[in-house]
């Protein structure tokens, strides 16, 4: 079942283009124009990722490691495609998002925020950034922002109920979300001008929307059996 989660996974975090400009653009661009050094932007650039997608990787592996207690519970495989259901139930709702048609994942947004409150003002003495590991702070920081795009993958990384397996899940998200960022390094303003074209938006969440509806489908079949 888990098999199809991480392409899952991997595609939410690429057609989610929109939701990583609005959310990590910002600081991807401040590095672009703000490094003194020719060479230092890329550098900075991947640094800040590389950070970004270990942090996710981590609370994935807890997320996924706390999924595991179900299997001192009865009924293991009940409980967990009950938590694989309700994770693809939450990718439908980020493809109505993406989409445009509702806002009503990013309320949980909202779960994240004590933590971030906390780690906001580390994040604001690491900048500018000049040095290498700043930028590698910076990003295992970032990725603890309160992001419904990300807590949606963690709920695939939940119902895995192996740390070990939610790490490569949240490994196959971030990977989907470097492209965007790269891009928007690369082109500034243009790319993510064209991630929020509604257009684009209605194909993505379309595309989500579809790969959470198949998951369900899958979900459902596995309890029949």
């Amino acid at each position: 079942m888990f098999e199809y989660s991480f392409l899952s996974l991997f595609l939410a975090g690429l057609l989610g283009g929109g939701h990583c400009v609005a959310m990590c653009g910002g600081i991807v661009g401040a590095m672009t124009l703000g490094s003194q050094q020719r060479q230092a932007p890329w550098l900075h650039i991947l640094l800040f990722n590389s950070g970004r997608i270990a942090s996710y990787m981590l609370v994935g592996a807890i997320v996924g490691m706390l999924g595991s207690s179900v299997q001192l519970m009865p009924q293991l495989h009940l409980l967990q495609t009950a938590l694989y259901l309700f994770a693809n139930l939450i990718l439908v709702g980020l493809g109505l998002y993406v989409a445009g048609v509702s806002t009503l994942i990013t309320r949980i947004e909202r779960i994240g925020a004590p933590v971030w409150r906390r780690l906001q003002p580390i994040t604001r003495k690491l900048l500018p950034i000049r040095h290498w590991y700043q930028a590698l702070a910076i990003g295992a920081l970032w990725g603890w922002i309160p992001c419904g795009l990300v807590y949606t993958a963690l709920l695939g990384a939940l119902a895995s109920a192996s740390a070990p397996t939610g790490a490569a899940l949240m490994l196959a998200f971030g990977l989907g979300t470097l492209p965007n960022l790269l891009l928007i390094a690369a082109s500034g303003r243009r790319f993510g001008a064209l991630m929020v074209k509604p257009l684009w938006r209605s194909l993505a969440g379309t595309l989500i929307f579809g790969f959470g509806v198949f998951g369900l489908l899958n979900g459902i079949r596995a309890l029949a059996n």
